[in-house]
């Protein structure tokens, strides 16, 4: 294990071979945000997007009780102008307090794989719609309170349009407290591609994570970046930049060496799921 950045307040970073680790590390308050850790965020993400060891991330919260429950409304944000964000006088002065936490929010283009242990809530949809796989433990639960405390559900949905369908999102969010998505439901609905049980989680996304970094880097990232851009820009207008990004991740030496590896009649034994 090591690290390339120095100690962090609420998060734990760790490298494991090519795969690094992150993990949101404020388990008594349900690993509910602040301005710290959103600061914290976008070192590490930042800081990824030039360490071309890392080849894949795993997120996930520190504890099984939560993943992350939003914002710690314990220390509230401050807007740009000093004033509290949840009391300024001017709503369109509003500050998003959750802007920055995500690795596509830093620009960071690597697979990240989140690995829900708990509930997650509110703000952390933040995290969780710009993580590109989802498994989840077993006990695992997902739902907006928003409304319930008199709050307009507004960019968490929007980004979980993303994750799930137009209905579910929209009953989470006008449901509020009085209903919570299920890990099951969560699979059933396409939210995560694996439910397991909550002792084997870790093993589950290091799993994962160590299959997509085995394959060679500028493949991943570039199949990642078309599929995101066809995600965000719809299927006709991807296709306008569908050559610029192959041609960014071409690599000919991973061909060459893809080539060969094909020719030679070695496969790799599948896992079945």
């Amino acid at each position: 294990m090591s690290s390339r950045f120095p100690d962090f307040e609420t998060l734990r970073y760790e490298e494991r071979g090519s795969v690094a680790w992150v993990t949101l590390d404020r388990p008594d308050a349900l690993n509910a945000f602040t301005a710290t850790m959103q600061d914290e965020c976008r070192t590490v993400w930042q800081g990824l997007r030039t360490n071309d060891d890392i080849r894949a991330v795993v997120l996930t919260g520190a504890g099984d009780r939560a993943f992350c429950v939003g914002t710690d409304r314990n220390e509230p944000f401050t807007a740009l102008d000093g004033g509290a964000i949840y009391g300024t006088s001017n709503n369109f002065m509003y500050d998003d307090p959750g802007d920055a936490l995500g690795p596509k929010a830093n620009d960071l283009w690597k697979p990240v794989i989140g690995a829900v242990n708990g509930m997650a809530c509110g703000g952390a949809f933040y995290f969780l719609a710009e993580c590109d796989i989802l498994i989840a433990a077993e006990h695992a639960t997902f739902f907006d309170p928003h409304v319930t405390y008199g709050m307009a559900a507004v960019y968490e949905p929007m980004k979980m349009l993303t994750k799930m369908p137009f209905g579910e999102v929209m009953r989470m969010s006008l449901t509020g407290n009085a209903e919570r998505i299920t890990a099951d439901s969560a699979l059933r609905m396409g939210l995560v591609s694996e439910v397991v049980p909550g002792d084997e989680l870790e093993a589950a996304a290091a799993r994962l994570a160590d299959s997509i970094a085995a394959n060679p880097p500028w493949a991943v990232q570039g199949t990642l970046r078309a599929i995101w851009a066809a995600q965000d820009l719809g299927r006709l207008a991807a296709r306008d930049v569908a050559a610029a990004i192959y041609a960014a991740a071409m690599d000919s030496d991973a061909m060459a060496e893809g080539a060969e590896a094909f020719d030679s009649g070695a496969r790799t034994e599948p896992r079945l799921r």
